[in-house]
């Protein structure tokens, strides 16, 4: 890693401060970006993913796509992690802490809003920033794709039953508009950017070559993203510190936890670390555009579920550095294994 990567949580953590100053000097400037918005989509943080995103994709091999056939236990576990067990533990995870353990603490209006938005961030797994988190953890690029592409298809015909069964709603409707919008922008487009890209490049050492010099792009995309976030949401920040603390609880139980799961699951299959670690970092992450498009759908902008759903996207960014920094310093150990 570069010696910049290796103080990136350093960078990320400056960037999350000077968001929060950014918000409260200038907000007008975040009232601006935060009106740029498509679907619920937005669309100066989706170009910043965009370039985060892009200089993976140069690295996608689509020759070598027909091979992730012979090693299906990564793709496996990812599959069963992300639809058969984490959007169920997210809810019981929920109703623990809010029903129980923090009742004392929480209305219990509050307390089931609440509840609502963790449901519905445990059932989005991460479509776009898996990318980053894969490219920091040495991943597969193009067994990464396949995990997201595969993923992505279930969570069309999955995501809205298993809400629905979770949150006892009937008459669910998925925004279709930001999940299609969503995945051409942060999948679709930068995949056909680097598709061209290695075309005209041509030879590997040349495609090589321009990957490692646009490499920086998504640490610089990544870390104006997290001001942007934090510009955004400073002032609930600022304003209910304590209830963001609480919701933050059972979501970093269950990011650490469903990793642990995925990447030991991993381990004991003897999964390849560039397989593995992708693998278990698409479950850890949220597709949290689309959680928080549903919450506000469904419960409104000024709602508890709607706020559920921005913690998660305020806790997401340090968590998954922690644990792309643990994935890297047991690497090791799967090359013992193999």
């Amino acid at each position: 890693m570069s010696g910049f990567e290796r103080y990136l949580t350093l960078w990320v953590g400056l960037a999350m401060i000077a968001g929060i100053a950014i918000g409260q000097a200038a907000p007008a400037l975040v009232q601006a970006i935060a009106a740029s918005e498509v679907a619920n989509v937005n669309l100066v943080v989706a170009v910043l993913i965009w370039a985060m995103v892009y200089p993976m994709m140069t690295a996608v091999d689509f020759g070598a796509i027909a091979g992730v056939a012979r090693q299906p236990k990564g793709l496996l576990v990812t599959l069963t992690v992300n639809w058969l067990i984490k959007p169920f533990t997210m809810a019981l995870l929920a109703v623990l802490f809010f029903e129980h353990l923090f009742a004392p603490l929480i209305a219990p209006e509050d307390a089931q809003q609440y509840i609502a938005g963790l449901i519905l961030l445990g059932a989005a797994p991460c479509t776009a920033m898996v990318f980053v988190w894969s490219q920091l953890a040495r991943g597969d690029a193009t067994y990464t794709l396949v995990q997201v592409s595969v993923n992505d298809l279930v969570m069309v015909v999955a995501f809205a039953p298993i809400v629905a069964f979770l949150l006892g709603v009937t008459d669910l409707t998925v925004p279709w508009k930001t999940l299609v919008l969503a995945t051409t922008l942060y999948v679709a487009l930068p995949l056909v950017a680097g598709l061209i890209t290695r075309r005209r490049l041509g030879s590997p050492v040349a495609i090589d070559a321009f990957a490692t010099r646009i490499k920086p792009l998504s640490m610089i995309g990544l870390i104006a993203t997290v001001a942007i976030l934090f510009g955004l949401q400073g002032q609930t920040i600022l304003t209910s510190p304590g209830v963001i603390a609480l919701i933050a609880v059972p979501i970093l139980i269950q990011s650490y936890g469903i990793f642990a799961l995925a990447y030991g699951a991993a381990y004991a299959l003897r999964v390849p670390h560039r397989i593995a670690a992708p693998c278990a970092l698409i479950g850890t992450s949220n597709f949290f555009e689309l959680a928080v498009a549903v919450a506000i759908s469904l419960f409104g902008l000024q709602s508890g579920a709607a706020l559920a759903t921005v913690v998660g996207v305020l806790v997401e960014v340090p968590v998954m550095l922690s644990l792309v920094a643990f994935a890297n310093r047991t690497r090791k150990r799967f090359s013992l294994q193999a």
